[in-house]
């Protein structure tokens, strides 16, 4: 009886810029997901915890979290691009456009923008590419790009070097219409008295002070979103090549400390968002495994006016997550994670 080994993802040696992947299956956003993601996160914002909250500001039900709609989005595209990767690097230009539901299907679609073999090591290359994705209605929920550090097949194959320019993806992002008569007012004790537009100033640095424990649970909620990735599964893998693999362990797939970092900054600045608008920049600049702390702190960089929507404002900051190394007064604080975020916030003014 014959033995055929399938052998699923790419190596850098497949990619050619220009390449498109329709993404298998898609994913249905369930309310066990949901509900999963948006706990674990620690996010407060009432649009994603109080249905009754959500459907008072315009929204047809509780609003799916910007981090949960980029880790099932992403995770779509790990099959196809990442599943034989050593890291990510660097996410870029993330733009969100229409809300995600529970009972919403996203579905993902990626082209490769640019190949390059390391110039150091042979085994070793960058894939730059960007991902889009849309709801069953086909209208964009999300869109960005990214570049991944992917391992050659063969050290010694030949790579198709050379890119192309981004796809120009319009992307709206979708706000419910600000309404006199809605009962905002009313609910404002729902949410934080100090999360406001008007309560923000650029310079201040908002250390927040909760912290999440990544448990070996960070494999199941991995497996939950369907990202295929090796080095956050395959435990017997990295013990045959402890040395090919960063920590010679499994690594936390990068969409749990982004969302961590979100949700741990939840209540003290996006409490009172109706959104995030876009990431310009982000990187994960060390690795988590499990039992590490995850902890985070905000930058406030600027403040400006979100055009036609006077009850609203956008919020740019930078957003950081740290864990520490040791115990005690030796403990070193460690940066895990950058994003550069704008968000979509309330005015004062308006709601309360």
């Amino acid at each position: 009886m014959p033995v055929i080994r399938k052998q699923h993802g790419h190596f850098l040696d497949d990619f050619r810029p220009g390449q498109v992947f329709r993404h298998k299956r898609g994913k249905t956003i369930t309310e066990g997901l949901f509900a999963v993601f948006t706990d674990f996160s620690m996010t407060t914002n009432p649009l994603s915890k109080n249905a009754r909250y959500a459907r008072a500001f315009g929204f047809r039900d509780m609003v799916v979290p910007p981090g949960l709609v980029m880790a099932v989005v992403f995770s779509q595209s790990v099959e196809d691009v990442s599943e034989n990767a050593r890291a990510n690097l660097e996410y870029i230009d993330m733009r969100f456009g229409v809300p995600v539901y529970t009972g919403d299907t996203l579905e993902a679609e990626t082209t490769v923008l640019s190949v390059r073999a390391s110039t150091r090591d042979p085994s070793l290359g960058v894939v730059h590419v960007q991902t889009t994705g849309r709801n069953q209605d086909g209208d964009v929920a999300l869109t960005f790009q990214r570049k991944v550090q992917v391992w050659k097949r063969d050290p010694q194959a030949a790579v198709a070097d050379g890119e192309v320019a981004p796809r120009e993806i319009s992307v709206s992002l979708g706000l419910p219409a600000y309404e006199r008569t809605r009962p905002y007012r009313d609910l404002a004790h729902l949410s934080s008295p100090d999360t406001y537009f008007e309560d923000f100033r650029p310079g201040d640095v908002l250390e927040h002070s909760r912290g999440r424990v990544v448990t070996t649970d960070h494999i199941l909620l991995t497996g939950m979103l369907d990202n295929t990735s090796q080095v956050h599964c395959n435990q017997w893998m990295v013990d045959q090549q402890p040395e090919r693999y960063v920590g010679g362990q499994l690594i936390v797939f990068g969409g749990i400390p982004f969302n961590l970092c979100l949700g741990l900054s939840s209540a003290d600045v996006a409490d009172n968002s109706l959104a995030d608008l876009r990431y310009a920049t982000g990187r994960h600049t060390a690795p988590v495994f499990a039992g590490d702390t995850v902890f985070a702190s905000t930058e406030i960089r600027a403040l400006q006016d979100l055009q036609g929507r006077p009850d609203l404002g956008v919020l740019s900051v930078v957003l950081r997550g740290h864990k520490f190394g040791g115990k005690g007064t030796s403990a070193e604080k460690v940066e895990i994670f950058y994003l550069e975020r704008e968000l979509v916030v309330k005015r004062r003014s308006h709601y309360t």
